[in-house]
């Protein structure tokens, strides 16, 4: 190759610029009534489009957001933990408040953080808390609409509390999951179960807390309907416990309605935590 060739390749060489890419850790806050779920979909609106079309707005490139779990049409999250990568150099304070300018009304961003490049939601995640709200009253609450299931029967909390001790533990949970769930194994760990009575300092709400290492589809939300027909009398006591071993839905009780369910937190496994991180470990498992 002649000279001079060679000097103007080597000149192109020295003006090509390949942007360092960053992968940024977020954490998101929603609520899940208008939307179809976290998952991207054709020609609906989820959580994940509006995070990535954000995104795109912002730095004018796009990107995939990847988050540590779904969650279905109309679950409501108050800390999802998400991750993308980036050639845009800004600040995590520039991240939280640019993304949330950006967003629609019903998504935030509530944190932002540099992570290595290796950093999987998923693969961080070292289980999640769920909590499913129960409005007990007679009359529907207008400020808890799509944020409660309103149950106009009596519950008996002590059974609703009984039953759920059954749970905690290694188990199958075929039972505990919708009919198109298509996971293999349907063998998963509860680190605890717990009712809280008068939740937020209002008597007529009750919340069911879920805490485990990973869930099926729609698991949550039968788990709840199956407690709440054993405390409003609908199914014998001892029924969550035979299910377990069973493993046949159609003994399990409602799945009860997604307005009612929230993301509460996602824990984080110990070798993927980061300084001074908001994210905890998973919590030690109760005795059960």
């Amino acid at each position: 190759m002649p000279e001079a060739c060679v000097k103007t390749v080597e000149s192109r060489r020295e003006r090509c610029y390949i942007p360092r890419v960053s992968r940024i850790r977020i954490l998101v806050q929603y609520d899940g009534s208008e939307f179809c779920g976290w998952q991207r979909q054709k020609g609906v609106r989820t959580v994940q489009r509006e995070l990535e079309d954000a995104i795109e707005r912002f730095t004018g490139s796009p990107t995939v957001v990847r988050g540590a779990g779904r969650t279905d049409a109309g679950v409501h999250a108050h800390c999802q933990v998400a991750a993308f990568d980036t050639a845009a150099s800004i600040p995590p304070r520039g991240w939280v408040y640019g993304l949330t300018s950006l967003l629609p009304h019903d998504v935030s961003v509530l944190e932002a953080r540099v992570v290595s490049g290796d950093y999987d939601p998923r693969r961080m995640s070292g289980g999640k808390r769920y909590r499913y709200l129960l409005l007990l009253r007679a009359i529907r609450d207008p400020l808890l609409r799509n944020r409660a299931w309103c149950l106009h029967d009596r519950l008996d909390v002590a059974k609703l509390r009984g039953a759920a001790s059954v749970l905690v533990g290694t188990h199958d949970f075929a039972a505990y999951r919708a009919s198109d769930c298509e996971r293999k194994s349907t063998v998963r760990t509860l680190f605890r179960v717990n009712v809280v009575e008068s939740y937020g300092s209002r008597s007529d709400v009750v919340a069911i807390e879920v805490e485990g290492t990973a869930f099926l589809k729609n698991m949550v939300r039968v788990i709840t309907g199956t407690l709440v027909d054993v405390a409003r009398g609908r199914l014998p006591s001892e029924r969550p416990a035979e299910l377990l071993t069973s493993g046949d839905r159609t003994r399990a009780g409602v799945t009860a309605p997604a307005h009612g369910l929230y993301l509460d937190e996602v824990f984080v496994r110990p070798e993927f935590r980061l300084p001074d991180d908001s994210l905890r470990v998973p919590p030690v498992r109760d005795a059960g």
